[in-house]
C-alpha cells in the first residue's frame, strides 16, 4: 500500500526521533570508550569526543590486570546468575497458582502483596532483619532480601491468566498434574514474558548498590558497583599514579572511564539476544487482568 504524503512525513520525524534519541544515549558509551584509549594528557585537555586521541591500551592493560576489580566482578556475576535464576523461579512459583481461577484464596492474597507496592518496608526494620538472620557480610544478603519483585510477579500472573484455560483441561485429561501443566504447559509459552522479566531481574541485580552499603561490610565481596564508587571517591584505590608515571600511559581520568566501560559492557552484550522477546514480554504481560 502507498503511504500519504502526511504518513510519510510522519514516519520521518518518527525515525528521524528515535535516532537522535539513540545518538543521546550511545554517544556518552563512546566518549568514555575513546577516553579509556585516549593519553592522558588528551583526556585532561578535554580533546576526546567519540574518536581516541593519541590512542593507547595502557589503560586497559592496568585494568584487566587489577585483581581487585576482577574479584567485584566475579561477585557481580554470582549474584546476577544465582540472583536472576532464583528471582524467576520463586517468581514463577508465585505467580502461577495466584492466576487459577480456582484457588479460592487468590484475591486476598493478591490484595496482601500489592499493598507492598505502595508500602515500602522502613529502612531500619529492614536492616534489623537482614541482620538478625545472619544474613551480614555475605553475597545472600545482595540476592534474598530482594528476591521477588511485586512488580515482576504480577507481570508473570498476568501472561499466565492470558493462556486460554483449554490447554489445562487438554493436559489435565492426559493426566497431568499442577507442577507438570507449569513445567510442560505454561513456561513454554511464556518465553517473551520470562526474557524480559529475566532481564529486568539481571539489570537490578548487576547494578547493585543500595543492599551492598547497607549489608556488606567486607570489601572481598563487595559487588562491582560498590567497587566503582569506592575508586571514584577514594581514587588511590584505583590507581596511585598521575601522569605518564613509568612504562604507562594512563591516568585517573582513563581509568575512570575503563572502569565504567567494564563494568557496563558485559549487560549491554547480553540485551541484544533477548531483545526479541523485551518488547513482546512487556506488552502481553500487561494486558489482561
Amino acid at each position: 500500500m502507498r503511504m500519504s504524503i502526511g504518513e510519510r512525513c510522519f514516519q520521518v520525524f518518527n525515525y528521524s526521533f528515535l535516532i537522535i534519541a539513540a545518538a543521546t544515549m550511545i554517544a556518552p558509551l563512546l566518549q568514555l570508550l575513546a577516553v579509556s584509549f585516549s593519553s592522558p594528557v588528551a583526556a585532561d585537555a578535554k580533546k576526546v569526543f567519540l574518536l581516541p586521541v593519541d590512542f593507547t591500551v595502557d589503560t586497559w592493560v592496568h585494568i584487566l590486570q587489577n585483581d581487585v576489580l576482577w574479584r567485584s566482578f566475579f561477585v557481580t556475576v554470582f549474584i546476577t546468575v544465582v540472583g536472576t535464576f532464583l528471582s524467576m523461579l520463586f517468581s514463577v512459583l508465585t505467580a502461577f497458582p495466584l492466576s487459577r481461577k480456582d484457588f479460592l484464596l487468590r484475591k486476598p492474597i493478591m490484595f496482601a502483596i500489592v499493598i507492598t507496592m505502595i508500602f515500602n518496608a522502613p529502612m531500619i526494620p529492614f536492616f534489623l532483619t537482614v541482620r538478625e538472620v545472619g544474613l551480614m557480610d555475605s553475597v545472600w544478603a545482595l540476592i534474598i532480601p530482594g528476591l521477588i519483585s511485586t512488580f515482576n510477579m504480577v507481570i508473570i500472573r498476568t501472561f499466565f491468566m492470558g493462556i486460554p484455560s483449554d490447554l489445562d483441561d487438554a493436559a489435565k485429561i492426559d493426566g497431568c498434574n499442577e507442577f507438570g501443566l507449569l513445567f510442560r504447559i505454561y513456561l513454554p509459552l511464556s518465553k517473551p514474558v520470562l526474557a524480559t522479566i529475566g532481564l529486568f531481574y539481571a539489570v537490578g541485580l548487576w547494578n547493585t548498590f543500595k543492599t551492598a552499603v547497607l549489608f556488606v561490610r567486607n570489601p572481598d565481596l563487595w559487588p562491582l558497583q560498590m567497587r566503582l564508587r569506592s575508586f571514584f571517591v577514594s581514587e588511590e584505590q584505583l590507581s596511585t599514579v598521575d601522569l605518564l608515571v613509568g612504562d604507562y600511559d594512563f591516568n585517573t581520568t582513563t581509568l575512570k572511564a575503563a572502569t565504567i566501560i567494564f563494568a557496563t559492557i558485559p549487560i549491554v552484550i547480553v540485551y541484544p539476544y533477548l531483545q526479541k522477546y523485551f518488547v513482546k514480554g512487556a506488552v502481553l504481560g500487561s494486558l489482561k487482568e
